[in-house]
């Protein structure tokens, strides 16, 4: 057992005498001696019920002699004073848990006839059912020096160190031996000041002040970690930051965990004094302790353990295959997509298609393909486009929500942070900590270039690397990517090619599945109808419990259903729908190659290029992963092609000069409105577009013409915009 926690934490409330008088206090052999007879004799059966079917903690140290898993509950079931006791004062009992471990260990090797000494063996606590505080903002100083159970995510992990659990002395006058017991957690060790074996003979004491000196060789070690573990975002209250706490973990739970994590951590509430305790007039500060929680056991979140699969109910998985099997199934999954907003059946669609994904691949050659799909929503204000993010960030099991103006690369991939003493470690951003879930972006438009040039990595190759400070990594970033932007001058202007309304880089657009321009359409019939949509939701709201039940009792259906698609379907392209797929997509380019080559536009703002194929065969996939299918089958190619093209290929299409018809006195005025703009900008000169169209508009000339004229300048190759199209360059 290498000693662990053998300094044992003492605790008193001297200050309210009695106060725990109705806590059971157990002895310590007597402790010893019930957890060996709990260990022997604890029954449960499959089901995790108490009969007499499996030796639950006796097969368990048969299987593996250097750790065992302990439910907390079990303790309770079998004695309710014992588990209370170990829930009081941990620190105390655990060890004295340890020990019987051991000692059964020890007795079964003598009964097989085994000699071997058993290894270093550690207990972990786990509960089934929650107890004492629920999350952070709970814990309190009356929990210190108890057992507590707290959820969250691991922002980030330190490296691995090695704690001193013994420490061997010896003076350096009369080389006495001395060994000394270090605190547990972040505690260390009190060295004598003094040596005490030349007063033994009644002697003065002749090895001075501060003999000893420490030997490493001959002290005992452990391996220990520093995590981070930060509040889940669903948990943090609407305006406040969320909060954070260190854990300690050590032995073997050191290295197990990664940024990004979702876990809940079961230890004892402990705490420390930190080095700048003191105030600077040296008063007051020694009473300032910080807390911290030092882990007994880490449970991996199934939602959020990319390793681990979710276990669902035999009873589920009927009703999950029987729900499958229904006709028009997919109608019935987009009208659970965000049913508060009217319209908009394509992107609820593509919201759809998002959540359930496509198959992730693994070549031989070991690279990856990814199965999430990437979706950007581009157009006028008041659109529902965020309405849209939030729903996504509220039904995936795993989601982040960012705005872009609030989001640096740093934020939103990793950075690396140097901690109080002085070492660098990795605090994952967004994209880590939303692993195989998904991360919503607003205002996708208003982050600068830069930034989103971070993401470009994450969005494809669903890796984030770093190579800072001495650190070279790689995380994962296997999320789907949800975001909302607005053209440059606020509302989309269809007298504006495309390239001017969409204003993002094509590198960054490529990798994005699906592209929805989407337009404020001016109709009475619309209008009407919006109208009387948006205030029978306001009426309804909480007009109806029943009503609200049934809806959460859909959302939480629809977010059990798609995480059961997610773990146990994979469909695969059929050699059928894999033909008509490359037919489709060879039209798809040479429409667009076509378009560029017969002078009716520049190229398209929104590149066709393979990613574009993967990215239709991705849609295929999770149209057939709605269905339980492992086939993809030409009509799910067909509703992906049919997707794609009312969203990626209008995109394309959309252009200001497409189309377009002067008369002879239009063409007049053009050619006016192109003269003074070139006699206000010299060949080679600079002028600001907003400068340059107010100075127009002061002498009586039409915004709107203007504007065209530019763009038609900018088309024939005499000007080019520069500084994301603010300023203007005359180039002849």
């Amino acid at each position: 057992m290498s000693g662990f926690d053998a300094g044992w934490v003492a605790y008193s409330n001297q200050s309210r005498p009695g106060a725990d008088d109705e806590v059971p206090y157990l002895e310590k052999h007597a402790a010893q001696a019930k957890f060996h007879e709990f260990l022997r004799t604890f029954q449960t059966d499959t089901e995790g019920q108490q009969s007499s079917e499996v030796y639950k903690y006796s097969d368990a140290l048969i299987k593996d002699k250097s750790r065992l898993r302990v439910d907390l509950q079990d303790v309770k079931l079998f004695d309710p004073d014992l588990g209370a006791c170990l829930q009081r004062s941990p620190a105390e009992y655990l060890p004295l848990l340890e020990a019987a471990a051991l000692e059964r260990i020890q007795r079964s090797d003598r009964q097989d006839g085994e000699n071997q000494a058993p290894s270093d063996l550690q207990v972990f606590l786990h509960s089934s059912a929650q107890f004492g505080p629920s999350s952070m903002r709970e814990l309190m100083s009356s929990h210190v020096s108890q057992l507590v159970m707290i959820p969250g995510i691991v922002t980030h992990a330190a490296t691995r160190k090695h704690k001193a659990t013994y420490i061997t002395l010896e003076c350096k006058t009369c080389h006495t031996i001395k060994t000394v017991t270090c605190k547990p957690g972040v505690g260390g060790a009190m060295i004598p000041r003094m040596c005490d074996a030349a007063t033994l003979g009644g002697e003065g004491n002749t090895c001075g002040q501060d003999p000893f000196i420490i030997l490493p060789s001959r002290s005992k070690y452990v391996d220990q970690q520093q995590l981070k573990l930060q509040e889940r975002p669903e948990a943090v209250p609407t305006g406040e930051l969320p909060q954070s706490m260190t854990l300690i973990v050590d032995r073997h739970l050191v290295g197990k965990i990664s940024p990004g994590t979702r876990v809940t951590a079961i230890g004892i509430y402990s705490i420390y004094q930190t080095k700048d305790a003191k105030s600077k007039d040296g008063k007051g500060g020694i009473a300032i302790k910080q807390p911290y929680l030092r882990v007994v056991g880490l449970e991996q979140d199934i939602e959020g353990d990319a390793h681990n699969s979710p276990t669902f109910t035999m009873e589920e998985e009927a009703e999950f295959k029987a729900y499958a099997a229904q006709p028009n199934l997919h109608e019935r999954i987009f009208a659970k997509v965000a049913p508060n907003i009217f319209g908009h059946a394509d992107i609820k669609k593509a919201v759809a298609c998002l959540l359930f994904g496509g198959a992730r691949k693994r070549m031989p050659d070991g690279t990856a393909r990814r199965g999430d799909i990437n979706v950007l929503l581009m157009g006028d204000p008041s659109t529902a486009k965020s309405q849209f993010l939030k729903f996504a960030a509220k039904t995936a099991p795993i989601s982040v929500y960012t705005s872009g103006k609030g989001s640096s690369a740093a934020g939103l991939t990793a950075t690396v942070v140097k901690d109080n003493n002085g070492e660098f470690f990795l605090e994952g951003g967004a994209m880590v900590l939303a692993d195989n879930g998904v991360v919503c972006i607003d205002e996708f438009d208003k982050m600068r270039p830069e930034d989103r040039v971070a993401i470009h990595e994450a969005m494809e190759q669903q890796t984030i690397s770093i190579a800072k400070a001495g650190i070279t990594t790689m995380l994962k970033s296997r999320t789907s990517v949800l975001a909302a932007a607005n053209p440059p001058s606020g509302r989309y202007d269809d007298m504006k090619t495309a390239q001017e309304n969409i204003d993002l880089q094509t590198t960054i657009l490529s990798r994005f599945d699906l592209i929805f321009i989407v337009k404020d359409e001016r109709s009475m019939d619309r209008d009407k109808q919006i109208a009387r949509h948006v205030l029978n939701v306001h009426k309804n709201a909480g007009a109806a419990l029943e009503v609200d039940e049934e809806e959460k009792k859909e959302e939480e259906f629809l977010k059990r259903y798609l995480e059961y698609c997610r773990v146990k379907c994979s469909p695969r392209l059929t050699q059928r729908a894999a033909a008509n797929l490359a037919t489709d997509y060879v039209e798809i380019r040479e429409e667009v190659r076509q378009r560029a080559a017969g002078g009716e536009g520049e190229m398209p703002a929104v590149p066709i290029t393979v990613r574009q194929l993967e990215a239709i065969v991705r849609i295929s996939e999770s149209l057939a992963r709605m269905q339980l299918q492992v086939d993809v089958t030409e009509s799910h190619v067909q509703q992906a092609m049919d997707l794609f093209k009312t969203s990626t290929m209008d995109a394309v299409r959309a252009g200001a000069t497409e189309g377009l018809v002067f008369t002879e006195d239009q063409k007049a005025e053009m050619h006016h409105v192109q003269v003074q703009i070139k006699r206000r900008v010299s060949i080679g000169g600079f002028v600001s577009e907003s400068k340059l169209v107010d100075e127009l508009v002061r002498v009586g000339m039409n915004d709107s013409l203007i504007r065209r004229a530019l763009l038609y300048l900018v088309t024939c190759g005499e000007f080019e915009y520069r500084k994301e199209r603010r300023l203007i360059h005359r180039l002849q």
